[in-house]
């Protein structure tokens, strides 16, 4: 390895199982040390178990890593503050936050009951807000200070957020949202030393299991496009302090491809120096929309 994060501090919420272990094991195998965040949740967000968080710690410290767990709620202002505090009364700083905990309440919209959405809600998006805004307020507070740090924050979008996924509208909305506040922290947090991306990453994971149900056994040999490790080179060069000049900017990863996310932009424009009548804005939107590319679909569309 080539020791990237050598001396840096990383949080990484979710980091129990999947995508955020592999992001934990690779930031630790790169020199960081790690504050694994996990409630030990099911899949659909009930139960609590501490034994994911620690059996990720117990992985790094067997290669000789340092790692220590938290098990707060990082959709409470508590919780959040105190993944905060672990990371900075334990290593001495904070460098890196990777957002990553979630879980799933899939349904149809006209079956969606207001609890599965408002649960969604609070995991992806509360739960990506309160560690960014107590993460924010501690490197804030440092380059008040005249010790401006080189801190990186990674969010978690997924496809889902960027184009739709039917039978997940609350999850969509979600992650749409995250890539929303990603914008808004890179251009509030600049000032600080602060660099904020997303990715919306695609692998195999508990959460993707009856998506990539053919993919679920990894091939016996070659490359395994679905592995969630794939991701994670990337999560830690954006938390790392060789990302220099890289901020409000969402990447799709996935197997060994990696692509900038071009997101929402003015195409094809009609102007007058009067108000349209709505006869009139029609035609102009069919002709408008005649000239502009179509849409990708939305995942599960028919």
């Amino acid at each position: 390895m080539t020791e990237l994060c050598s001396g840096r501090v990383v949080v990484v919420t979710g980091a129990g199982r999947g995508l955020g272990r592999a992001h934990a094991l690779a930031f630790a195998a790169e020199g960081a040390a790690v504050v694994i965040n996990d409630l030990g949740v099911g899949l659909d967000g009930t139960g609590v178990a501490t034994g994911p968080a620690q059996q990720v710690v117990e992985e790094i410290q067997a290669l000789g890593g340092k790692a220590v767990a938290h098990g707060g709620d990082i959709a409470t202002t508590e919780g959040a503050a105190s993944l905060i505090r672990t990371a900075v009364e334990t290593y001495g700083r904070l460098d890196t936050l990777v957002n990553n905990a979630g879980f799933l309440r899939d349904r149809m919209l006209v079956n969606l009951d207001e609890a599965d959405w408002d649960a969604v809600m609070r995991v992806h998006l509360k739960g990506h807000f309160l560690p960014l805004k107590h993460a924010a307020a501690h490197w804030r507070a440092e380059a008040k200070a005249g010790r401006e740090p080189i801190a990186r924050i990674i969010n978690t979008s997924s496809g889902a957020g960027l184009l739709g996924s039917v039978g997940q509208g609350n999850y969509s909305a979600a992650k749409a949202g995250i890539v929303g506040m990603t914008l808004v922290a890179a251009a509030e947090l600049a000032r600080y030393g602060v660099q904020v991306n997303a990715i919306a990453p695609a692998a195999r994971t508990r959460m993707t299991e009856a998506t990539f149900a053919d993919t679920m056994a990894a091939p016996t040999t070659g490359f395994d496009a679905m592995a969630p490790e794939n991701v994670s080179p990337l999560v830690v060069w954006l938390g790392s302090a060789a990302c220099t000049g890289v901020t409000g900017r969402v990447f799709e990863a996935e197997g060994g491809r990696i692509s900038v996310m071009e997101g929402w932009r003015p195409g094809p424009t009609a102007e007058k120096d009067a108000r349209w009548s709505p006869a009139e804005a029609g035609e102009t939107a069919v002709k408008l929309l005649a000239a502009s590319d179509a849409p990708q679909p939305v995942y599960g569309a028919q």
